[in-house]
C-alpha cells in the first residue's frame, strides 16, 4: 500500500507493488504464473509498445475482452503510458462497440479474438462496414490501430505478440518518465454507463479518484497480502475492475481472472487455488451454496465475500456464516459515477445490517436523501439518494448537458436511486425512480418487495414490475425462479403475500422463469421484463 493514495497514480502503484511484492504471485491464469515483479515487467512492456505506437497522454485506448492476464497487462500497459482506459462491455455487439469507440474517440483497440463462440473482429468489421477514414476500421477514423488479443489477427490488424515487439527499441527510462509525468488529477478512466435511459455516457474518473477509493474499499473489506482472489465480476465494470485488479494491487493479494461466470468452475477454483476471497452478485453465491457437488470441493479457506447490486436475502447472509463458515459477509452500494462505491457494511455489522442496507458512506463522503422538491428528508423517508465526495466523477465525457442534469452546482451527484437512511446511516436502496409503481396511490418499491418474497422457501430469485391495472393504475408483477425441487405455484406465493406484507405491495400475478435477465453487474434487466409483460397484454 502506497503512503499516500491520494496523490498517487496507477502507474506508481504498478511500480510500487512489483517492488514491494515482488516474489508474490500476482495473477493465476491456468498452468501461468505470474509473480508480482513479472507483472511489472509485463505492464512496463506493453507500456513500451504504446509508446511506441504513438500513444501519447490523455489519448483513449479501449479494451473489449473478458477476464485475462492480457486484459490486465494491456489495460494496465495504457494507463502507464499516460493513455485513458475505456474497457468495453462484452456483452455489447459490434454496433454497441462502435458507438463507444466512436464516442471516446479510442485511439488503440485492444479486443479477445473468439470469445463464447463469437468473433468480436467479425462483429465489429460488420457494425464498421461503411465509413471514409483511412484507418484499420475506415468509420472509425479516430481508431489508429486494432490489437487482436491472439496468435493471429487479420491482415491489418496486430497480434498482441507483435504489437509487445513493436516497443523493443523504447527504453525503461522512456516508460519510466512517461509514468511519472502522470498527474494524479488526471482521468484513469471512462467508465460508459449501461444506456438504460438511452445512449451509454462516459463517466471521467480520476487516478486519485480510484485510488483513494479502492484502498478504502480494500481496508473496509478487510483484504490484504497473501490472500487469493477469485474475480468473476467481469473487469470492465468497476467491481471487477477496481474492487478485483486495483484493489489486489494495493494489498499484494493475488488475482485469479475467470473469464465466464460458471458455477462448476467457481467450486474447481476455490478448491483448487485456494480462494479466499470471492466478491460478486448474490446470484453467484445463491448458486455456489444450492449446487448439488457442493460438498466435494474443499472451500474451507473462503473467508471474505463481499456483495451488492441486487437485493441481499438475509438467509443467503446467514447460510454463508454458517455452512461455509465464512468469516466476513459484507454488503456495498456504488455506481460509476461515484467511483463504483459510496456506502459499505463494516466487519462486526450484525446479519440484519448487511443483509437489509448497503451499509454507511465511506470515509468523506455525504449521502443525503432528499424529496422530489430537493427537500432533505429524515430517517425512514424514502427519497432519491444523493452523493457528495472525493470519488464523484468530474462529469460525463465532452457531455456538460448531461453532467449538468446529475450534478449539482453544490457538487450533489444525483443518482436515479431511490433509498431510505435508517438513524445509523445505514443507506438501503429500494429502487431507481423510473422502476417505482403506483397501486391506488400507494408507492410501491420493487426492491422491497422482492426482499419480502426472497424470505419465501421456495424462491431462488425474483424481480418485480409494475404493470398497468385499470382500477388501481398499476399493480406488481413478479417473476419467479423456484429453488430446486420446489413446486409452490402462483397462488401459493400471491396468499403468502397477503399474510406477509401490506396489500397494495402483494403481486397480482406471478410468472416463473428459469433465470431472470441479468446484466454483467448483476443487476435484474427489468426493461426486459417489461417488454416481456407488454407484450403479454
Amino acid at each position: 500500500m502506497l503512503g499516500d493514495l491520494e496523490r498517487c497514480t496507477v502507474p506508481e502503484l504498478v511500480r510500487s507493488a512489483a517492488q514491494r511484492y515482488a516474489d508474490r504471485e500476482a495473477v493465476v491464469e491456468g498452468r501461468a504464473r505470474i509473480s508480482y515483479a513479472e507483472l511489472g515487467a509485463r505492464v512496463e512492456h506493453a507500456a513500451a509498445a504504446c509508446l511506441a505506437n504513438g500513444v501519447e497522454p490523455g489519448d483513449r485506448v479501449a479494451v473489449w475482452a473478458p477476464n485475462t492476464l492480457d486484459w490486465i497487462v494491456s489495460a494496465l500497459g495504457a494507463v502507464t503510458a499516460g493513455a485513458v482506459l475505456v474497457p468495453l462491455n462484452t456483452r455489447f455487439k459490434g454496433t454497441e462497440a462502435a458507438y463507444v469507440l466512436a464516442r471516446s474517440r479510442a485511439k488503440l483497440l485492444f479486443v479477445t479474438g473468439t470469445f463464447l463462440g463469437t468473433s468480436y473482429v467479425a462483429s465489429l468489421r460488420r457494425a464498421t462496414a461503411e465509413g471514409t477514414g483511412t484507418g484499420p476500421l475506415p468509420a472509425l477514423p479516430h481508431l489508429e490501430q486494432v490489437v487482436v488479443l491472439a496468435d493471429d489477427a487479420p491482415e491489418d490488424f496486430r497480434t498482441w505478440k507483435e504489437f509487445l515487439a513493436s516497443g523493443a527499441e523504447v527504453s525503461p527510462t522512456a516508460v519510466a518518465e512517461r509514468g511519472s509525468s502522470v498527474d494524479p488529477s488526471s482521468p484513469s478512466d471512462i467508465i460508459f454507463t449501461s444506456g438504460t435511459t438511452g445512449r451509454p455516457k462516459g463517466a471521467v474518473i480520476t487516478h486519485e479518484q480510484t485510488l483513494r477509493c479502492y484502498d478504502i474499499w480494500a481496508e473496509l473489506a478487510g483484504l490484504r497480502e497473501g490472500d487469493r482472489y477469485l474475480i468473476v465480476n467481469p473487469f470492465f465494470h468497476t467491481f471487477g475492475y477496481k474492487a478485483g485488479i486495483i484493489a489486489c494491487l494495493t494489498r499484494g493479494a493475488t488475482m485469479v481472472p475467470q473469464p465466464v461466470f460458471n458455477v462448476d468452475t467457481v467450486l474447481a477454483n476455490i478448491a483448487a487455488e485456494r480462494i479466499s476471497v470471492l466478491p460478486g452478485p448474490p446470484t453467484l453465491h445463491q448458486s455456489l451454496l444450492d449446487h448439488p457437488a457442493r460438498g466435494t470441493h474443499d472451500l474451507s479457506a473462503l473467508r471474505l465475500v463481499v456483495t451488492g447490486a441486487a437485493v441481499v436475502p438475509l438467509r443467503l447472509v446467514e447460510r454463508l456464516r454458517t455452512e461455509l463458515h465464512i468469516g466476513t459477509v459484507l454488503t456495498a452500494y456504488g455506481l460509476s459515477e461515484a467511483g463504483g462505491i459510496v456506502t459499505m457494511c463494516r466487519r462486526g455489522d450484525p446479519a440484519e445490517v448487511i443483509a437489509q442496507t448497503s451499509g454507511r458512506a465511506i470515509p468523506d463522503t455525504e449521502v443525503r436523501v432528499v424529496s422530489p422538491a430537493g427537500e432533505e428528508l429524515p430517517p425512514g423517508r424514502p427519497g432519491e439518494v444523493l452523493v457528495r465526495g472525493h470519488h464523484v466523477m468530474s462529469g460525463y465525457f465532452e457531455d456538460p448537458q448531461e453532467t449538468k442534469k446529475s450534478i449539482t452546482p453544490e457538487g450533489w451527484l444525483r443518482t436515479g436511486d431511490v433509498g431510505v437512511l435508517d438513524e445509523s446511516g445505514n443507506l438501503r436502496i429500494t429502487d431507481r425512480i423510473k422502476d417505482m409503481f403506483i397501486v391506488g396511490g400507494f408507492n410501491a418499491y420493487p426492491a422491497e418487495i422482492e426482499q419480502l418474497l426472497g424470505l419465501h422457501p421456495d424462491v431462488a430469485d425474483v424481480a418485480v414490475i409494475g404493470v398497468p391495472d385499470t382500477r388501481l393504475g398499476e399493480v406488481g408483477k413478479a417473476y419467479v425462479v423456484r429453488r430446486p425441487g420446489a413446486v409452490a405455484t402462483a397462488d401459493d406465493l400471491i396468499a403468502w403475500s397477503r399474510r406477509e406484507m401490506a396489500n397494495y405491495k402483494v403481486p397480482r400475478a406471478v410468472e416463473f422463469v428459469g433465470a431472470l435477465p441479468r446484466n454483467a453487474s448483476g443487476k435484474v434487466v427489468k426493461g426486459e421484463l417489461r417488454g416481456r409483460s407488454a407484450g403479454a397484454l
